[in-house]
Protein backbone atom coordinates (compact mmCIF):
# COMPACT_ATOMS: atom_id res chain seq x y z
CA UNK A 1 0.00 0.00 0.00
CA UNK A 2 1.57 3.53 -0.82
CA UNK A 3 -0.54 5.62 1.77
CA UNK A 4 -1.15 4.91 5.29
CA UNK A 5 -4.31 4.90 6.98
CA UNK A 6 -5.05 6.84 10.19
CA UNK A 7 -8.19 6.01 12.29
CA UNK A 8 -10.43 8.69 13.24
CA UNK A 9 -11.12 8.76 17.57
CA UNK A 10 -14.83 7.82 16.41
CA UNK A 11 -15.62 5.91 13.00
CA UNK A 12 -18.50 7.18 11.28
CA UNK A 13 -20.22 5.72 8.32
CA UNK A 14 -19.49 8.67 5.62
CA UNK A 15 -18.39 6.49 2.64
CA UNK A 16 -18.94 3.60 0.19
CA UNK A 17 -16.37 0.93 1.20
CA UNK A 18 -15.70 0.13 -2.11
CA UNK A 19 -15.62 -2.88 -4.25
CA UNK A 20 -17.90 -5.45 -5.44
CA UNK A 21 -20.19 -5.89 -2.96
CA UNK A 22 -20.07 -2.22 -1.65
CA UNK A 23 -23.35 -1.38 -1.97
CA UNK A 24 -24.83 -3.95 0.07
CA UNK A 25 -22.37 -3.22 3.18
CA UNK A 26 -24.01 -1.22 6.10
CA UNK A 27 -23.43 -0.29 9.73
CA UNK A 28 -26.92 -1.14 10.82
CA UNK A 29 -29.13 -4.33 10.65
CA UNK A 30 -32.86 -4.21 9.92
CA UNK A 31 -35.15 -3.99 6.99
CA UNK A 32 -34.80 -1.57 4.12
CA UNK A 33 -38.19 -1.84 2.71
CA UNK A 34 -41.48 -3.84 3.15
CA UNK A 35 -41.62 -7.21 1.35
CA UNK A 36 -43.50 -10.09 2.67
CA UNK A 37 -41.68 -13.95 1.36
CA UNK A 38 -43.29 -16.26 -0.93
CA UNK A 39 -44.89 -19.53 0.57
CA UNK A 40 -44.82 -22.73 -1.55
CA UNK A 41 -46.61 -26.10 -0.74
CA UNK A 42 -43.55 -27.86 0.69
CA UNK A 43 -42.35 -28.57 4.03
CA UNK A 44 -39.55 -26.73 3.73
CA UNK A 45 -39.36 -23.11 2.21
CA UNK A 46 -35.77 -22.11 1.46
CA UNK A 47 -34.91 -18.34 0.55
CA UNK A 48 -31.13 -18.28 -0.63
CA UNK A 49 -28.41 -17.83 -3.34
CA UNK A 50 -26.20 -20.26 -4.46
CA UNK A 51 -23.35 -18.86 -2.96
CA UNK A 52 -21.18 -21.18 -0.99
CA UNK A 53 -23.07 -21.33 2.22
CA UNK A 54 -26.76 -21.39 0.43
CA UNK A 55 -24.71 -24.43 -1.70
CA UNK A 56 -24.66 -26.48 1.67
CA UNK A 57 -28.04 -26.50 2.06
CA UNK A 58 -29.74 -26.91 -1.18
CA UNK A 59 -27.06 -30.15 -1.50
CA UNK A 60 -28.68 -31.57 1.87
CA UNK A 61 -31.92 -31.33 0.82
CA UNK A 62 -31.31 -32.89 -2.20
CA UNK A 63 -29.17 -35.59 -0.32
CA UNK A 64 -32.05 -36.35 2.26
CA UNK A 65 -34.65 -36.33 -1.36
CA UNK A 66 -31.83 -39.02 -2.31
CA UNK A 67 -32.42 -41.37 0.20
CA UNK A 68 -36.29 -41.08 -0.14
CA UNK A 69 -37.22 -38.90 2.83
CA UNK A 70 -40.51 -36.69 1.57
CA UNK A 71 -40.27 -34.96 4.18
CA UNK A 72 -37.58 -32.59 2.72
CA UNK A 73 -39.50 -31.31 -0.39
CA UNK A 74 -38.83 -27.39 -0.22
CA UNK A 75 -39.67 -25.09 -2.34
CA UNK A 76 -36.59 -22.84 -2.85
CA UNK A 77 -36.77 -19.11 -3.76
CA UNK A 78 -34.10 -16.55 -5.07
CA UNK A 79 -32.51 -13.86 -2.72
CA UNK A 80 -30.53 -11.57 -4.84
CA UNK A 81 -27.99 -10.27 -2.34
CA UNK A 82 -26.92 -7.61 -4.84
CA UNK A 83 -30.77 -6.15 -5.31
CA UNK A 84 -31.17 -6.21 -1.35
CA UNK A 85 -33.64 -8.80 -1.31
CA UNK A 86 -31.97 -9.52 2.22
CA UNK A 87 -32.85 -6.52 3.61
CA UNK A 88 -36.78 -7.29 3.01
CA UNK A 89 -39.12 -7.09 5.99
CA UNK A 90 -40.06 -10.95 5.35
CA UNK A 91 -36.62 -12.37 5.01
CA UNK A 92 -35.51 -10.39 8.17
CA UNK A 93 -38.05 -11.91 10.38
CA UNK A 94 -36.54 -15.39 9.27
CA UNK A 95 -33.01 -14.11 9.84
CA UNK A 96 -32.79 -10.76 11.46
CA UNK A 97 -28.74 -10.95 10.81
CA UNK A 98 -29.70 -10.65 6.78
CA UNK A 99 -27.66 -12.94 5.75
CA UNK A 100 -28.12 -16.55 3.53
CA UNK A 101 -29.25 -19.02 3.51
CA UNK A 102 -32.69 -19.03 5.38
CA UNK A 103 -34.84 -21.81 6.17
CA UNK A 104 -38.76 -21.97 7.87
CA UNK A 105 -39.63 -25.43 8.26
CA UNK A 106 -43.46 -25.71 8.22
CA UNK A 107 -43.46 -29.87 8.91
CA UNK A 108 -45.00 -28.93 12.31
CA UNK A 109 -47.69 -26.88 13.71
CA UNK A 110 -45.82 -23.98 14.34
CA UNK A 111 -43.32 -22.69 11.73
CA UNK A 112 -39.67 -22.64 13.00
CA UNK A 113 -37.11 -20.88 11.16
CA UNK A 114 -33.72 -21.78 11.02
CA UNK A 115 -31.20 -19.36 10.02
CA UNK A 116 -27.04 -19.93 9.63
CA UNK A 117 -25.74 -22.60 7.45
CA UNK A 118 -24.46 -25.13 10.15
CA UNK A 119 -27.98 -24.73 12.36
CA UNK A 120 -30.04 -25.63 8.76
CA UNK A 121 -27.62 -28.50 8.43
CA UNK A 122 -27.79 -30.24 12.36
CA UNK A 123 -31.64 -28.50 12.23
CA UNK A 124 -32.05 -31.05 9.03
CA UNK A 125 -29.43 -34.16 9.88
CA UNK A 126 -31.45 -34.56 13.12
CA UNK A 127 -34.82 -34.20 11.60
CA UNK A 128 -34.08 -36.89 9.38
CA UNK A 129 -31.78 -38.62 11.11
CA UNK A 130 -29.15 -38.79 8.20
CA UNK A 131 -25.49 -37.27 7.74
CA UNK A 132 -24.88 -36.92 11.52
CA UNK A 133 -24.24 -39.79 13.88
CA UNK A 134 -26.72 -40.05 16.55
CA UNK A 135 -24.29 -40.03 19.77
CA UNK A 136 -20.78 -40.69 20.97
CA UNK A 137 -17.31 -39.45 19.56
CA UNK A 138 -17.89 -40.12 16.19
CA UNK A 139 -20.83 -37.28 16.41
CA UNK A 140 -18.21 -35.08 18.30
CA UNK A 141 -15.66 -35.36 15.34
CA UNK A 142 -18.66 -34.40 12.73
CA UNK A 143 -19.12 -30.90 15.24
CA UNK A 144 -15.63 -30.27 15.33
CA UNK A 145 -15.44 -30.22 11.54
CA UNK A 146 -18.55 -28.11 11.09
CA UNK A 147 -17.36 -25.45 13.01
CA UNK A 148 -14.08 -25.62 11.60
CA UNK A 149 -15.85 -24.60 8.74
CA UNK A 150 -17.42 -21.88 10.05
CA UNK A 151 -14.93 -20.45 12.21
CA UNK A 152 -12.25 -21.01 8.98
CA UNK A 153 -14.43 -19.80 5.70
CA UNK A 154 -14.47 -16.29 6.43
CA UNK A 155 -11.00 -15.66 6.18
CA UNK A 156 -11.23 -17.85 2.98
CA UNK A 157 -14.13 -15.31 1.59
CA UNK A 158 -14.28 -12.42 3.91
CA UNK A 159 -10.52 -12.63 3.94
CA UNK A 160 -8.73 -14.35 0.72
CA UNK A 161 -11.52 -14.22 -1.64
CA UNK A 162 -12.30 -10.44 -1.10
CA UNK A 163 -8.49 -8.76 -1.28
CA UNK A 164 -8.00 -11.35 -4.26
CA UNK A 165 -10.94 -11.04 -6.31
CA UNK A 166 -13.27 -8.14 -5.35
CA UNK A 167 -11.43 -5.26 -3.38
CA UNK A 168 -11.27 -2.31 -5.67
CA UNK A 169 -7.55 -2.47 -5.75
CA UNK A 170 -4.45 -5.08 -5.12
CA UNK A 171 -2.85 -4.67 -2.12
CA UNK A 172 0.00 -6.33 -1.14
CA UNK A 173 -0.04 -6.88 2.66
CA UNK A 174 -3.99 -8.42 2.60
CA UNK A 175 -3.04 -10.54 0.03
CA UNK A 176 -0.50 -12.68 1.81
CA UNK A 177 -1.83 -12.37 4.60
CA UNK A 178 -4.78 -13.93 3.82
CA UNK A 179 -3.41 -16.53 1.28
CA UNK A 180 -0.90 -17.52 3.79
CA UNK A 181 -4.10 -18.66 6.21
CA UNK A 182 -5.70 -20.17 2.95
CA UNK A 183 -3.13 -22.28 2.37
CA UNK A 184 -2.90 -23.41 5.98
CA UNK A 185 -6.58 -24.30 5.63
CA UNK A 186 -6.01 -26.24 2.52
CA UNK A 187 -3.15 -28.18 4.40
CA UNK A 188 -5.45 -28.66 7.42
CA UNK A 189 -7.69 -30.72 4.86
CA UNK A 190 -5.00 -32.07 3.30
CA UNK A 191 -3.85 -34.01 6.45
CA UNK A 192 -7.38 -35.12 7.69
CA UNK A 193 -8.22 -36.41 3.98
CA UNK A 194 -4.48 -38.35 3.81
CA UNK A 195 -6.20 -40.88 5.94
CA UNK A 196 -9.77 -40.78 5.78
CA UNK A 197 -11.81 -41.03 2.99
CA UNK A 198 -14.25 -38.40 4.31
CA UNK A 199 -13.93 -35.48 6.73
CA UNK A 200 -15.23 -36.88 9.48
CA UNK A 201 -14.26 -40.39 8.98
CA UNK A 202 -15.32 -43.23 7.09
CA UNK A 203 -19.08 -41.95 6.30
CA UNK A 204 -19.83 -38.78 4.33
CA UNK A 205 -21.49 -36.29 6.46
CA UNK A 206 -22.27 -33.29 7.46
CA UNK A 207 -18.93 -32.18 7.66
CA UNK A 208 -18.17 -33.02 4.25
CA UNK A 209 -21.95 -30.83 2.92
CA UNK A 210 -20.30 -27.64 4.54
CA UNK A 211 -16.94 -27.72 3.63
CA UNK A 212 -17.13 -28.77 0.01
CA UNK A 213 -19.11 -25.90 -0.87
CA UNK A 214 -16.09 -23.56 -0.10
CA UNK A 215 -12.72 -25.48 0.05
CA UNK A 216 -13.97 -28.20 -2.57
CA UNK A 217 -15.08 -25.63 -5.28
CA UNK A 218 -12.12 -23.67 -4.41
CA UNK A 219 -9.66 -26.52 -5.74
CA UNK A 220 -12.01 -27.74 -8.52
CA UNK A 221 -11.49 -24.12 -10.05
CA UNK A 222 -14.76 -22.39 -9.19
CA UNK A 223 -14.00 -19.40 -6.54
CA UNK A 224 -12.35 -16.92 -7.15
CA UNK A 225 -10.65 -17.69 -9.85
CA UNK A 226 -7.28 -18.39 -7.85
CA UNK A 227 -6.90 -22.26 -8.90
CA UNK A 228 -3.49 -21.53 -10.39
CA UNK A 229 -2.63 -18.79 -7.90
CA UNK A 230 -2.81 -21.27 -4.85
CA UNK A 231 -1.38 -24.16 -6.37
CA UNK A 232 -4.40 -26.31 -5.24
CA UNK A 233 -2.91 -29.28 -7.63
CA UNK A 234 -0.54 -29.93 -5.13
CA UNK A 235 -3.17 -30.82 -2.47
CA UNK A 236 -3.76 -34.16 -3.64
CA UNK A 237 -5.77 -35.78 -1.44
CA UNK A 238 -8.50 -32.34 -1.08
CA UNK A 239 -8.71 -32.42 -4.89
CA UNK A 240 -9.94 -36.32 -4.84
CA UNK A 241 -12.25 -35.90 -2.42
CA UNK A 242 -13.74 -32.70 -4.09
CA UNK A 243 -13.93 -34.60 -7.24
CA UNK A 244 -15.57 -37.84 -5.40
CA UNK A 245 -18.11 -34.89 -3.92
CA UNK A 246 -18.99 -33.45 -6.95
CA UNK A 247 -19.60 -36.58 -9.05
CA UNK A 248 -22.65 -37.20 -6.34
CA UNK A 249 -26.04 -36.82 -8.23
CA UNK A 250 -27.43 -34.38 -5.32
CA UNK A 251 -24.39 -32.55 -5.02
CA UNK A 252 -24.69 -31.85 -9.13
CA UNK A 253 -28.53 -30.94 -8.23
CA UNK A 254 -27.82 -28.81 -5.29
CA UNK A 255 -25.21 -26.88 -7.12
CA UNK A 256 -27.63 -25.53 -9.65
CA UNK A 257 -30.52 -23.85 -6.82
CA UNK A 258 -30.67 -20.67 -6.50
CA UNK A 259 -27.82 -20.08 -9.04
CA UNK A 260 -27.91 -16.67 -10.91
CA UNK A 261 -24.70 -17.05 -12.40
CA UNK A 262 -22.82 -18.87 -14.89
CA UNK A 263 -23.82 -21.04 -17.92
CA UNK A 264 -27.78 -20.83 -17.93
CA UNK A 265 -28.33 -24.68 -18.10
CA UNK A 266 -26.69 -24.83 -14.87
CA UNK A 267 -28.68 -21.78 -13.37
CA UNK A 268 -32.19 -23.50 -11.27
CA UNK A 269 -33.22 -19.70 -10.14
CA UNK A 270 -36.81 -21.29 -8.01
CA UNK A 271 -36.85 -24.75 -7.48
CA UNK A 272 -40.83 -26.32 -6.68
CA UNK A 273 -40.74 -29.32 -8.13
CA UNK A 274 -37.79 -32.25 -9.07
CA UNK A 275 -38.82 -32.28 -12.75
CA UNK A 276 -37.73 -28.34 -12.61
CA UNK A 277 -34.50 -29.26 -12.96
CA UNK A 278 -35.22 -30.45 -16.48
CA UNK A 279 -38.21 -27.92 -17.64
CA UNK A 280 -37.48 -24.65 -15.53
CA UNK A 281 -33.26 -23.90 -15.99
CA UNK A 282 -32.41 -20.39 -17.30
CA UNK A 283 -31.47 -21.64 -20.50
CA UNK A 284 -35.16 -22.92 -21.22
CA UNK A 285 -37.23 -20.29 -19.20
CA UNK A 286 -34.53 -16.78 -19.44
CA UNK A 287 -34.53 -13.65 -21.02
CA UNK A 288 -32.00 -13.79 -22.80
CA UNK A 289 -31.39 -9.73 -22.17
CA UNK A 290 -30.12 -11.00 -18.75
CA UNK A 291 -26.88 -12.24 -17.88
Amino acid sequence: MTDTYTPPDVWTWDKSSGGRFANINRPIAGPTHDKKLDVGKHPMQLHSLATPNGVKVTVMLEELLEKGHKGAEYDAYLINIGEGDQFSSGFVEINPNSKIPALMDRSGDTPVRVFESASILFHLAEKFGEFLPASGPARTEVMNWVMWQMGSAPYLGGGFGHFYAYAPEKWEYPINRFTMEAKRQLDVLERQLADHPYIAGDEYTIADIAIWPWYGQLVLGRLYDAATFLDVESYTNVMAWAKKIDERPAVKRGRMVNRASGAPEYQLRERHDASDFETRTWDKIGDDSES
